[in-house]
Order: C-alpha cells, then structure tokens, then sequence
C-alpha cells in the first residue's frame, strides 16, 4: 500500500507526533510511505495530479522515530502522480501556516478533493473539512452536547454574553489550535476585557464560551475511528489532559500533563450523539475534546495524542487503526 501523509512542512514535524509515529509503523508494516507538505502539489491537467513527495521505500531499515524523520527530511523530492496513492491523510494543522502562508491550507484542501475525483481515499473527507476548517463545525451536532456558545467580533456582543453566564467564560480564536490565546474571563474582572477582545479578533473571529466547572479537572481527548471508539481490551484511546497549576488550557505542549481517563457512561453517552454524523461526513479519523457532558472541540484535522493514549492504556492503537486501513484499501481494490 502507498500511504501518503501530508503535512505543514517536514521541519515542523516531531518524533513524537501522531503523524510520526503512524507513519513509522506502516513503514515497519511493509508500506510505501509519502511525505507532502502543503506547497508541493502539482497540477497539470484533470488527468495528470500530483505532488512532489519526500518517499521512504519498506526495503529501508528504521528502527526508531527520530531516525524516520530524519530520514524523512534528508529526501530529495520526487513527484508522484495521484494514482499512485491508495492514501492521502491529511494530517497538517491550518493554524500554522494562517499567517505566514494563508494561502496553502485552502489551496492544498483543493487538490485534496480533485484528488479524491480521482479515486484516491482521502482521510478525512476534504468536501466535508470545507465545512470543518474551524470550530464552527461543532454547531452542525445536537445542541445538548454544545456548551453555550457565541460568536462574533464585537466587543459588545461579548460584554453581553458574559453577563447572561453564571461567573465566568472562556474567550478563544475561531479558528486556532494548540491553546494559543485562550483566556479566562470572569465577570468582576474584566479591566482587560477589551484588549483581550482586540488580541483575539485581530486575526479572525472570536469564539465564547461558558466555562464548565468540570474543566477544573481537565478534558478528556477521545479518539473515534470511523464513528466509532477505538478500543482495545476494554480501554478506550483517550487522554485526560489536566493543565498545569495557575493555567485554564490542558493542551499537552502548553504545559499540560496526561493521565488514563476514565470512561464512564456519561461520555459515551455525549459521544453517541456525534458518531453517525461524524461518520456520515466521511471523518474518518477524529479526536473529541470532552468536558463533563459536553464536547468542547471536534478535531477532524490532525488530532493528537494517540501515542500518549497507547502509553497509558499500555495497548497499541496505530495496529489496531492501520489494520481497520489496509482492510478497508483492499475493500476499494
């Protein structure tokens, strides 16, 4: 099978990325694998797409992540015409290049789907991602799963919505990732209001949010493969992300630590309400971030985690989802 995994840019890539760690076990598994970052598609007629890739061969020895990557970044390029993938993954974060190169993210997502005309399976489904580039996408699922939400860029509209919540909300970029310019606003502190308000809306749309006291113990991210849990052994790939003392974001690279997370059945409960359509949408591939009853963000770009979820639990997701894969290749074949 040829596996092709695009991606921001190899240099941003790190070992112990989900991205990394997928494609070095399906390398290990007999794979051909593409690395393509998001200006290296080329198109030359609606017959002729394709990219210029950076391949690692199955005949190469690599025994450990870092050795991949740099493997990986030492490649010289070659181009690779679509029909020689029987998988595209798009594994990039938009956020990244929003500023610098606003340009690749929507560009890249475009030859995603001709290449899905073309016959290529293309996780997750680039027509519906259009709808997903930001978290607006979590309006389109039943409301009793959605924290109350509002978005905008008035400074008024969020005076507002602050005071019809109980204390406090949360204030975050409509389109962003990673915990960058999340704040806590409470409503007998709100001196810096408005230059919160300013900082966030300076690249996009601001999104508010009612704070959930449970986030005082973190978010749990929940891993669905094909609208369904991954599970092995009873122990669901999840994470429970507590955030350092003194900081609201749990996310792992912002100072956050991990934990197993217990599943009870109130989280499946809230996750049953968006597999169908998560399915339906052709997101193959979702990380959920969970809160109480409530899922906070639904990550269909590049959700990460499942090597800390495998650590854990002690289990190997990447086999189990590899091997739902090449299952589901040799379906289409």
């Amino acid at each position: 099978m040829n596996i092709a995994f695009l991606i921001n840019q190899t240099h941003k890539e790190e070992p112990a990325f989900t991205t990394t760690v997928l494609a070095l076990k399906a390398h290990k598994r007999g794979h051909t694998i593409f690395y393509i970052g998001l200006a290296d598609f080329t198109y030359h007629n609606e017959h002729n797409i394709g990219a210029h890739c950076r391949v690692v061969d199955p005949s190469e020895n690599i025994e450990n992540q870092e050795q991949f990557l740099e493997k990986v970044r030492n490649k010289e390029k070659q181009y690779i015409d679509a029909s020689q993938m029987d998988v595209l993954w798009l594994r990039y974060d938009p956020v990244l290049d929003m500023i610098n190169r606003p340009w690749a993210s929507p560009t890249a997502l475009q030859f995603a789907q001709l290449i899905k005309r073309q016959g290529t399976w293309v996780i997750n489904d680039p027509d519906k991602l259009v709808e997903a580039t930001n978290k607006l996408y979590l309006e389109y699922f039943p409301k009793q799963i959605r924290p109350k939400t509002m978005i905008t860029r008035s400074y008024q509209d969020v005076v507002d919505f602050l005071e019809k919540q109980d204390h406090q909300i949360i204030l975050k970029p409509l389109t962003g990732s990673g915990g960058k310019n999340v704040f806590l606003v409470k409503k007998d502190e709100r001196h810096n209001l408005k230059q919160t308000v300013e900082v966030i809306t300076r690249d996009g749309y601001l999104l508010a949010q009612e704070y959930l006291p449970e986030a005082a113990n973190g978010d749990i991210r929940f891993f669905l493969l094909d609208g369904d849990p991954v599970i092995i052994d009873g122990k669901y790939a999840s994470v429970n992300r507590i955030q350092k003392k003194g900081d609201i974001r749990s996310n792992i690279h912002q100072g956050g630590s991990a934990e197993p997370a217990d599943i009870n059945d109130t989280i499946l409960a809230t996750v049953s309400q968006v597999t169908e359509k998560l399915k339906e949408d052709g997101m193959y591939f979702v990380g959920l971030d969970i809160v109480g009853d409530k899922i906070m963000e639904i990550n269909v770009f590049s959700p990460g985690g499942l090597n800390l979820a495998s650590t854990l639990n002690n289990v190997d997701y990447f086999n189990l989802v590899l091997d739902h894969i090449e299952k589901r290749v040799a379906e289409r074949m």
